[in-house]
């Protein structure tokens, strides 16, 4: 079991340079794949300027079948986080609401289930020109930001994954 030693101090968690390498998964939604695939490329040299020491990629049709595939990946215990991918474009109906809230909530169930970090990636946009400002253009890259939490939370699943519920009471965190 981890022990912290200095259960006063604050608990602060970043990647560290040389920190041990992590094994990933990125599960990309080809729908939408002008959007994805910059994204998944974008998380994927995330991962590797990280030193990732294995990256398998998943694609998958669309983003319904994200928390699936990360839940088949999951109970492989193959990985220590995953990145899921996709985007949802409001249509004429409210399909996309639908599918961006269970999605979310699937993804969320998965990654708590198997105590297996997901690195959040769904774009959820009114238009096109929303996604692909979220894929590389003037608001970033979200598959940056979705592989950078896989990366911090596989760092504190590694730091303090496996506490004993004594330590685990005495964390200076919120649940």
């Amino acid at each position: 079991m981890a022990n912290r030693k200095d259960k006063k101090k604050p608990l602060t968690i970043k990647p560290q340079p040389g920190a041990p390498k992590f094994r990933y998964a990125i599960i990309t939604s080809r729908f939408n794949e002008d959007v994805t695939r910059p994204m998944h490329a974008a998380a994927k040299a995330t991962l590797e300027q990280h030193q990732a020491e294995l990256i398998d990629e998943i694609w998958v049709p669309g983003a319904w079948e994200l928390p699936y595939a990360a839940q088949v990946l999951a109970d492989t215990q193959r990985y220590d986080a995953l990145v899921a991918l996709g985007c949802v474009i409001r249509g004429e109906t409210t399909h996309h609401e639908h599918i961006g809230r269970e999605v979310s909530g699937g993804l969320m169930r998965v990654s708590l289930a198997s105590q297996i970090p997901i690195g959040f990636g769904l774009l959820t946009t009114d238009t096109v020109d929303q996604a692909q400002a979220r894929a590389g253009g003037e608001h970033g890259n979200k598959g940056v930001d979705a592989a950078m939490a896989a990366i911090e939370l596989a760092e504190l699943d590694r730091q303090y994954g496996m506490f004993d519920q004594d330590e685990f009471d005495d964390l200076p965190i919120d649940f």
